[in-house]
């Protein structure tokens, strides 16, 4: 990340992410921020001091040093950090130099034993872990507003649409039970996901440990003065890949974002449904609209589906992610290669903010849907009839009538009422039924 510190400074005048100021919370965005990577950075670097320590690597007073100015991590800081980047063109080393600079009697051993991905890699695991926990909160108030608005509705009728088509009745709170049931899916793939995440550990350049051993006196080391990884992911609270290579394996990236992607999906579907309900052709259901909200520059009048289109767009996007994090783990050649690193800054941060966004809207929106019962009871009268013709059918086979007879009777009467719904005209098909003789011979109308 090449910034100097004016970027800092004046983000109005460089470019910056909608995500930056527009989607996503403040707590996602803190997660994924440049201040709380590189203190994640330093965590790591303290806890393997500490490990050294136990060792009888690091004195007590080289690791007090980097225990007292862990947290310095300000915008000064990140400045230099930043300018000895311009320099050496490696943005960890950066930021070990400018902790250095920070600890006068421990900076000497910063990063020792370490390659650039035992930090890097770690860190990112337990920002999946903090960013997976943030959403999994986000999703429990979903499902709360989702089961609230299920019991609500339950037993409110109303017209089930197939292929875009008035279909049969079905209930509001019926259909909300559909979105619930995905998100519930999605909340236990979270949740499976979040248990398996796991750090590279602290296995050097190609996995093997080897720098590690050496300091410890490799296989010779006994008591406090042997190797274990452990030693450091303890203090991390963190579980590592038994196999690693320079990296954690990078299926767990892909594994991470088709979740995410999997969440856009469910609540794609909830804002799509809610923008055909809102037309006015249906007008069943409606986003919630603020008084001052303006729909439209040009037409005073719009009410406009907008949230309901900000997930679909965001949604879109986060549904092509996946395919970014396959190639990473696919093409990840022998124990590393360098060309998953440049769209992990950008691809991993913005599914995470992505989906809290995403979630955050569709809570606001079932808390705040507008359901006219009256437009729905209006729709029942149209077009319920029609569903009531599978029923007559039967009844009519089973007083003794011709089922193939009988289904072409009610097909014309069917369309010829929906030629007179089409001209504006009231539904008649239950009239023109119950006064068909043909029908009524077999059943009373």
């Amino acid at each position: 990340m090449m910034e100097n510190s004016s970027n800092l400074e004046s983000p109005i005048s460089n470019y910056q992410s909608p995500f930056s100021t527009r989607y996503a919370s403040p707590a996602m965005r803190a997660i994924w921020s440049e201040r709380n990577k590189r203190l994640l950075w330093r965590r790591i670097w303290v806890a393997l001091a500490e490990a050294q320590h136990e060792m009888g690597i690091v004195t007590a007073e080289q690791l007090a040093d980097l225990r007292a100015r862990a947290g310095d991590v300000t915008p000064a800081s990140i400045a230099r950090a930043l300018e000895i980047e311009r320099d050496i063109q490696h943005d960890l080393m950066a930021e070990v130099r400018a902790f250095a600079e920070q600890c006068p009697v421990g900076g000497g051993i910063i990063h020792l034993g370490a390659t650039s991905m035992d930090i890097e890699d770690n860190a990112d695991a337990l920002r999946l872990r903090d960013a997976m926990d943030l959403l999994a909160a986000a999703l429990d108030e979903l499902i709360s507003a989702l089961a609230a608005k299920v019991e609500q509705y339950a037993d409110l009728p109303s017209m089930a649409f197939t292929h875009l088509q008035p279909a049969e009745p079905t209930t509001v709170g019926y259909r909300l039970a559909q979105y619930l049931q995905d998100v519930l899916m999605d909340r236990e793939g979270l949740r499976a996901c979040r248990a398996a995440i796991k750090g590279k550990g602290f296995k050097g350049a190609v996995g093997t440990s080897a720098s590690y051993l050496e300091l410890g006196d490799g296989e010779r080391g006994r008591g406090e003065g042997r190797w274990d990884e452990r030693r450091v992911l303890d203090k991390l609270g963190m579980e590592a890949f038994l196999a690693a290579t320079q990296t954690y394996p990078r299926k767990q990236d892909w594994l991470v974002v088709n979740v995410l992607s999997g969440i856009a999906q469910s609540l794609y579907k909830f804002a799509f449904d809610l923008r055909v309900l809102q037309s006015p052709p249906i007008g069943e259901w409606a986003e919630p609209f603020g008084s001052k909200q303006v729909g439209s520059s040009a037409m005073p009048f719009k009410r406009n589906p907008i949230n309901s289109e900000k997930i679909d767009s965001l949604a879109r996007y986060l549904a092509g992610l996946p395919r970014v994090m396959w190639d990473n783990a696919a093409h990840s050649l022998l124990e590393r290669t360098l060309d998953d690193s440049a769209n992990r800054r950008v691809v991993i941060a913005e599914a995470f903010l992505g989906a809290d966004e995403i979630i955050r809207v569709a809570t606001r929106l079932i808390a705040g849907l507008r359901v006219n019962e009256a437009q729905i009871s209006r729709n029942m009268q149209t077009y319920g009839p029609f569903a009531a013709t599978e029923r007559l059918l039967m009844a009519l086979v089973k007083a003794g009538a011709n089922r193939q007879e009988m289904h072409e009777l009610i097909r014309g009467h069917s369309l010829s009422a929906w030629a007179k719904i089409n001209n504006g005209e009231s539904n008649p098909l239950i009239d023109a039924l119950c006064s068909d003789p043909t029908v009524t011979q077999y059943i009373a109308g």
